[in-house]
């Protein structure tokens, strides 16, 4: 098949900031080590000071999340992935399970819940990358597990309208690339989890997991059937162990790690809040939403914008003689793409996940500039242009 580049003009204008990556996401603006400089480092996290910081920690994410007051809230070791870990293998066995996939990460709960903890009645309601599976399908007395905001898919959850109000089995939600950055229904959920590096540009390796009155129910009548490892043990002698959402992590928390979160939190509370945080990753995916409407080459994975991440903003080719070429010569295209943008200081670590369909995905979350944005779509077009012509000439 001849291929037929139109190559533009390289752009003169640079991105002020070319780290676009999903994660670790970039930091917040201004951000300087400088601003850590009160880490209590080198102190026991036991030790009152390390425990009023942790304590903190959960408050002030209480106060901007606009949790509700009735939901415990702890710092889990292993982000985001050991606060959904924790949350399957303590709370699920008496129930049947929902699973719902249209990503990746849905996939390994499923996988999880599935082979590893082997839930008899386990059910997958799955849907390709870019859809959401049928919402109104789930059981209201099930247990369901699923993820807010795709990442990898660029796909997200609209709205909570689908999560029956008189359910009887436990709604657990990853909300790590949401929780910062989408409304919210929190009263439909009971168990939550995020971690800190996901929009607010804070560290990895901590997540936080929030559990309504129901969940403690379950989690104080419930005894699971296998072993549980003493990192996801949330109870003791048969009642929640208090002492954990109060500041007294079960490992060891990096007090570096805990400094650079509560000052993301003091950013998003001067910023405005919440809302503002909102703000600032909806007007990112507008510019990327403008500059899909006039090219020729890309569309966004995800078709409906109601359903669209604000956050992981996943591409896909559009160009008809590219959609055309095997699987492999695609990826075989972004992967110059992304090298052309890595190696001009552009952009680093645009390209979409290696388990979803051959294009790009750009973070749009709240640390990431509107104007750096700006700035990139040009850079987008000149590399695409120069991709192709190379892929064109072999």
């Amino acid at each position: 098949m001849k291929l037929h580049a139109k190559p533009a003009l390289m752009p003169v204008v640079y991105p002020d900031d070319p780290r676009f990556s999903s994660g670790p996401c970039k930091k917040r603006p201004n951000w300087s080590l400088d601003h850590l400089a009160d880490a209590p480092l080198g102190r026991s996290h036991r030790h009152k000071i390390g425990k009023d910081r942790l304590a903190q920690a959960i408050e002030q994410s209480r106060e901007l999340l606009q949790i509700p007051d009735d939901y415990r809230i702890a710092i889990t070791p292993a982000s985001d992935t050991g606060a959904m870990e924790m949350a399957l293998w303590s709370l699920l066995g008496p129930r049947a399970v929902d699973v719902l996939v249209w990503e990746s990460f849905g996939k390994g709960w499923a996988t999880d819940i599935r082979d590893q903890l082997q839930i008899e009645d386990v059910r997958v309601l799955d849907a390709p990358y870019g859809k959401l599976p049928d919402l109104d399908a789930v059981r209201p007395e099930a247990d369901v597990v699923f993820t807010w905001n795709g990442t990898t898919s660029g796909v997200r959850v609209p709205d909570g309208n689908w999560i029956a109000d008189d359910r009887t089995g436990l709604i657990i939600c990853d909300a790590t690339s949401a929780a910062f950055a989408q409304d919210l229904p929190w009263e439909k959920f009971d168990v939550i989890t995020w971690s800190w590096q996901k929009v607010m540009g804070g560290e990895a390796a901590h997540g936080m997991i929030a559990l309504s009155p129901r969940a403690v129910e379950r989690l104080e009548s419930h005894q699971p059937a296998w072993p549980m490892p003493k990192i996801f043990r949330l109870t003791k002698k048969g009642k929640i162990n208090e002492a954990i959402f109060a500041g007294s992590t079960i490992n060891t928390p990096s007090m570096l790690c805990v400094e650079d979160y509560l000052d993301t939190l003091n950013w998003g509370m001067g910023l405005g809040g919440l809302a503002a945080l909102h703000a600032r990753c909806d007007a990112n995916l507008a510019v990327l939403e403008a500059w899909v409407q006039q090219s020729d080459w890309t569309r966004f994975l995800c078709e409906d914008p109601a359903n669209r991440s604000n956050t992981g903003v996943c591409l896909a080719f559009a160009d008809e003689q590219v959609c055309a070429l095997p699987k492999s010569e695609q990826q075989a295209l972004v992967k110059q793409i992304t090298g052309l943008l890595d190696a001009k200081g552009v952009a680093f670590d645009i390209g979409g996940y290696r388990d979803a369909p051959p294009g790009l995905r750009i973070w749009c979350g709240a640390s990431i500039e509107a104007t750096d944005l700006q700035k990139l779509t040009p850079w987008l077009d000149w590399a695409y242009g120069q991709a192709l012509q190379s892929l064109a000439t072999k």
